[in-house]
This record gives C-alpha cells, structure tokens and sequence, in this order.
C-alpha cells in the first residue's frame, strides 16, 4: 500500500506508538503524516549493521522499499566510556532479558569503578530517505551526555533511564518530567535537525 507521489505522508521504521507520536509533534509544522510501518504490513528489519548509522539506514530502506513512500528510521542506545562504548548498538538486548536485567547488567559491569570513570551518553541517529534507492539519505545524530549511577533511582522513562544520571538537572533521566526530557534528551536533538534539515529539503 503506497501513497500518493505528491502527498507528505511518511513511514516511520518501528511499530512503536511512543516514538510515533514524539516524531509527529516534531514534525507536525511541516505538514507531514507520519504512519507507523505495521499500518502496510511492514516487519521490523534485522539490524545487522555495525553502527547506529547503519542500522537506522537499514530500517528506513526497507520500509521504503516496502511501502514505495519516504521514511524515517532512528537507532538507539547507550555508550559507556568505561566499557569502550557498551552496550552501544545493543542496548536494547544487552541482556536478552529486558529493561530491569539490561539495567542489572550493567550495574554489574561497573560494579566499583568510580564515579569520575561512569561517564556515558545516550546516542540517536535519525535516517530520513526519500525512496529506497536514495543515495544521500538525510542523517542527523543527537547525543546526550551524562554518567552511570551505582542504583536505580526514579520509575519514570524506560530503558537505561533510571540508572542514567542527567549532571544539567541534578536527576536521573527517570527522574524528569516528560516534556524536559523531550526537550534535552538524544532523540529529542536529533529530531529538531531533522526537522531543520527537511525544511530546506
């Protein structure tokens, strides 16, 4: 099912209704629709890629291709300093176990290393392509630097969050308020570049 070639709809590269609705606020100036892949029947794509970049390039080609409309993928984690940049682009299945066991791990892993050496950043990459076959696909990257707590604190958010420690508010990303965090936060940088760059698009 594909649009028509002169509408402003857009496939967004995840069935996640949480990143659907952040992505339109973003990029409801620009009078696009955006439509979550499972709408035309869509699976999600194995992220063999090494990187953020390649993955979120993955993602958005294949819903490109299967949908014949422009998309829009992101890719997602956590890097930390101390373990040269885990979980990094498996952040998501650190643990194979879910939220409260990726967080567990990684507790795990820092067990007695000081504070001065838990420092960490979340990283979003955003893929914007125009068709499947785009060769300059739209690449924006936001970064959100903070440090690793020793315990959870905080029952907000999801992911990392309650062990990622947020130095600008004194908090855990668990710990703020929804529209702070989607104001500061990597995915949110990343988005307003992309909607600065699709305006000049």
């Amino acid at each position: 099912m594909a649009g028509k070639p002169n509408d402003r709809t857009v496939v967004l590269a995840s069935g996640n209704q949480g990143k659907l609705a952040e992505l339109a606020r973003i990029l409801e100036p620009l009078a696009m629709t955006l439509r979550v892949q499972s709408e035309f029947g869509v699976d999600d794509v194995d992220e063999t890629g090494l990187t953020f970049v390649e993955n979120a390039i993955l993602k958005a080609r294949a819903a490109a291709e299967h949908t014949s409309l422009p998309a829009i993928a992101d890719d997602s984690g956590l890097e930390v300093d101390y373990l040269r940049g885990a979980p990094g682009i498996h952040s998501a299945r650190y643990s194979g176990q879910g939220d409260a066991a990726n967080n567990a791990k990684l507790l795990a892993a820092l067990a007695g290393v000081p504070e001065a050496q838990r420092s960490a950043r979340y990283q979003c990459v955003l893929v914007y392509m125009r068709h499947a076959l785009d060769p300059t696909p739209l690449i924006c990257q936001g970064s959100w630097e903070g440090r690793i707590l020793e315990a959870p604190s905080g029952s907000g958010g999801f992911g990392y969050d309650p062990v990622f420690y947020v130095p600008a508010s004194h908090c855990s990303a668990a710990e703020l308020d929804s529209v702070t965090k989607n104001r500061v936060s990597h995915r949110a940088l990343a988005c307003a570049k992309l909607a600065q760059a699709l305006r000049g698009a």
